[in-house]
């Protein structure tokens, strides 16, 4: 199996980038291309009750949303990916795990790194990573998360 094409799902959090060393890794290992994707949680489907103005406001704040998630991605590819390697950022608003599923088949990724859990995960294994493991068509490194390790 080749690997040309590694997906880096991240949620910005301390957790998410302890994936980053064994990206960078494989990376330069396989001369891959990396791409990193983050997914804006869907903030609601407005209702009829909801009236015009729920309707454009929920647009305004997945507006800013996206606006502050591709300053974010600028700044995690700037800093953090091998110089001389082709990244991609992508944003995707929905479900997490369904995003990122629907991602690896899109894209034609051929393995995925990840993080155990992310920003919210209470539990050592999140339920993001649990379901892409469960369901992707690709290779999944599942990266362990230790509250006692540093970034």
């Amino acid at each position: 199996m080749e690997t040309r094409r590694i997906l880096w799902p991240t949620d910005f959090s301390g957790n998410s980038e302890k994936a980053l060393p064994h990206i960078q890794s494989l990376t330069k290992l396989y001369a891959a291309q990396i791409h990193v994707l983050y997914v804006i949680q869907e903030i609601a489907h407005p209702m009829a009750w909801y009236g015009d103005s729920g309707e454009m406001h929920i647009h305004e704040l997945t507006k800013q949303a996206k606006y502050s998630a591709k300053k974010r991605l600028d700044q995690i590819c700037e800093n953090f990916m091998p110089r001389g390697f082709f990244h991609e950022k992508h944003i995707a608003i929905g479900d997490p795990a369904q995003e990122i599923l629907t991602f690896i088949k899109a894209q034609k990724i051929d393995q995925v790194v990840m993080a155990t859990r992310g920003e919210k995960g209470h539990f050592q294994f999140g339920s993001v990573c649990e379901k892409v493991m469960k369901n992707s068509p690709v290779p999944v490194t599942a990266i362990p998360i230790f509250p006692d390790i540093a970034a």
